[in-house]
């Protein structure tokens, strides 16, 4: 015990937490009481629940609401709130104040639930505003996204865009639970399914050379929709990224680098030159070609491996290239915001090899726009070669 006497003290501590995942075929079904089972009513007889979700996913939210209602230990506090989807619902606070009203209107507590069911941008917004009422609602995330079950979904980030700047209104919270279902991704458009596995190409080139060779493997099977392919590279993804969060992988960013944000940098300033057309997940994609690319050139990454990761995107079905990207002074305006983002000196993770990163302090721009230059080349390459291979195979 410090002495009473003591008036400079530095007490480290820890804060213990829990991060639920569960992986079922249909929630909304057969798989239902894997949901149940993560909503603990504690001493009450019944635990509140606000359910919100996005429009397009009306009816699995509808059967998922009748089975709560008919849930002896659940109160449902009303019909599901349905929101909109996209990018489009962090560029505003307008939804953040209505699930806050919806919050206050039913008296919810931190000992309820949010259900929040959608894709990556709409779980920031709804879990935005679950980590600042009453400082932190339980919330349940059913992301709807291969992006989000992958990758963001298992994350501990929540935020809204403000000032044409990507996650500046943010928080961190871990999430009570995670449940990724294969089902609710049946009807996700191929465009969104394909760019969704960006995520997963780029934890496995910052943590095993193996499975980076497996999506190599299977990316035509992945870009197909293989129901096995698609899943085990999912599934691996989300491990990785859940590995790295819970085992001193530095969750709430205190320190400098940002691993997991490989290739964002640029991603975040594409975004917003787009005006949003971009997918993230394409927008991650272009990033993490363009990092490797960089890589290659500076610290002797293979350029045989920088090809694989193009060529890997590329056969998953991906886009590498944007006319945003010029010109190049535009995209190299992110590195200062993602500075900002964090705090302190510029922090980028780049690769020494496949499962190799380090984190660099400065950018040359000069070899930085060589690098957007070269995978524009590539991405021309590519495009040539999958013309004559679908021309051979007609």
């Amino acid at each position: 015990m410090p002495d009473a006497s003591d008036t400079s003290l530095d007490i480290r501590f820890s804060v213990p937490f829990v991060h639920r995942l569960r992986v079922t075929d249909d929630v909304s079904r057969e798989d239902f009481p894997e949901l149940l089972a993560v909503m603990d009513a504690g001493e009450n007889s019944r635990v509140k629940v606000l359910v919100v979700a996005e429009k397009a996913l009306s009816e699995p939210t509808q059967r998922i609401a009748q089975r709560l209602e008919q849930s002896e230990s659940i109160h449902l506090v009303r019909s599901p709130v349905l929101v909109t989807g996209g990018e489009e619902i962090k560029n505003s606070s307008a939804t953040v104040d209505q699930i806050l009203q919806q919050i206050n209107q039913f008296d919810l507590d931190r000992r309820c639930y949010i259900l929040a069911i959608g894709g990556g941008a709409m779980l920031d917004a709804v879990g935005y505003a679950a980590a600042v009422a009453h400082r932190g609602i339980r919330l349940i995330r059913l992301p709807t996204t291969t992006l989000a079950q992958a990758d963001s979904g298992v994350g501990v980030k929540n935020a809204i865009n403000h000032f044409e700047k990507k996650n500046w209104i943010g928080t961190f919270a871990v999430p009570w639970a995670v449940i990724n279902d294969s089902s609710l991704l049946n009807t996700l458009p191929d465009r969104d399914f394909k760019c969704g596995f960006s995520e997963a190409v780029k934890v496995s080139l910052l943590k095993s050379k193996e499975d980076f060779a497996w999506l190599c493997d299977q990316a035509e099977s992945i870009r197909d929709r293989h129901p096995l392919a698609s899943k085990r590279a999912i599934h691996q993804s989300c491990l990785l990224h859940l590995k790295h969060i819970t085992q001193g992988g530095d969750p709430f960013e205190m320190l400098e680098a940002r691993p997991l944000d490989f290739g964002h940098w640029s991603a975040h300033r594409l975004e917003p030159l787009t005006d949003y057309e971009i997918r993230h997940g394409e927008a991650v994609a272009i990033g993490v070609a363009i990092d490797t690319i960089y890589s290659s050139l500076k610290f002797d990454f293979p350029e045989h491996d920088m090809l694989a990761v193009c060529h890997c995107m590329t056969q998953l079905g991906i886009d590498l290239w944007h006319d945003a990207l010029k010109p190049a002074e535009r995209l190299l305006e992110g590195l200062e915001e993602f500075r900002q983002h964090l705090g302190g000196r510029l922090t980028i993770t780049m690769l020494r090899a496949i499962g190799d990163p380090i984190d660099v302090h400065e950018i040359d721009h000069a070899v930085m726009r060589t690098a957007i230059e070269r995978l524009q080349e590539i991405h021309h390459e590519l495009a040539s070669t999958n013309k004559v291979r679908a021309e051979s195979t007609r």
